[in-house]
């Protein structure tokens, strides 16, 4: 009886073990995403704000009225990670999200990453990746990407936005002009009767398919990466984390069936 008595012992003692170590493991993680919320959320609750500008990120439901996509997933996440309830600030266009976020009347924002936005927002790793196109009239001379920087072009972008800022600094002969949003680009070149729109592809195609005449120039001018940005100074514990939790949602496919769920075509996780 004492060698069984013995091993029953031990094995008690071992699961014993095993399930402090467990119950050890748990706190530890319980206890890093409270400690990273003082930083990330110091209201206490996470303040994401979600640009419905961008077709590919997010929109609002049909039936009810809310945001839903990508990055409301992700901010919906991150804010149970963190322990936090969240708070959504929904805005229309790109740089209305990096000001709430420069502003800091948010803690997260969802946009392109860009080298004039990263003076007052620190980002994370790219988690997808989007084209930017440009649209024309039916009958338009216009073939190739490379044929729209002319003197004689006027291309409509959306005020703020991330194609807004890549061909101000690319475009070296055609004139800029801004709509007010990324939405109301196509309209906005038709009402003013300009010579191309450029905007997310996905964008640019379903105004295609609503307004008759029109067409996309065929690939891309732009590649965009979307990322994670928080306003400068939170620290880089902050940062860090924040970088850590997007690899993982990449890495673990979180973002690739988020893409699929909304039913997102032409956007690709990022590498």
């Amino acid at each position: 009886m004492k060698p069984n008595f013995c091993f029953s012992y031990l094995r008690c003692v071992g699961a014993g073990i095993l399930a402090l170590c467990l119950w050890t493991t748990d706190v530890v993680r319980a206890q890093t995403p409270s400690a990273q919320a003082t930083l990330l959320a110091p209201s206490g609750a996470l303040r994401a704000v979600i640009n419905l500008g961008n077709p590919i990120l997010a929109r609002r439901d049909d039936s009810t009225g809310l945001p839903l996509g990508v990055s409301v997933d992700l901010a919906q996440l991150l804010a149970q990670r963190l322990g936090v309830p969240l708070q959504l600030v929904v805005v229309d266009a790109a740089g209305k999200a990096v000001e709430a976020v420069t502003q800091d009347r948010g803690d997260i924002g969802f946009f392109a990453l860009d080298p004039q936005r990263a003076q007052g927002v620190v980002f994370t790793p790219a988690y997808v990746q989007i084209e930017g196109s440009y649209l024309v009239r039916q009958d338009s001379p216009l073939q190739r990407n490379e044929e729209v920087d002319v003197a004689a072009h006027r291309v409509v972008v959306g005020k703020g936005s991330a194609y807004d800022l890549f061909l101000t600094r690319h475009l070296k002969q055609a004139q800029i002009v801004r709509a007010p949003t990324s939405p109301q680009v196509v309209d906005f070149f038709l009402s003013h009767n300009l010579e191309v729109a450029a905007g997310v592809k996905q964008q640019l195609e379903a105004d295609a398919a609503r307004v008759p005449n029109l067409r996309l120039l065929a690939g891309r001018f732009m590649v965009i990466d979307q990322a994670i940005g928080i306003p400068q100074g939170r620290g880089q514990a902050a940062s860090d984390f924040l970088s850590a939790f997007v690899q993982e949602m990449k890495a673990s496919g979180f973002v690739a069936q988020a893409l699929l769920r909304h039913r997102i075509d032409g956007a690709s996780v990022a590498p």
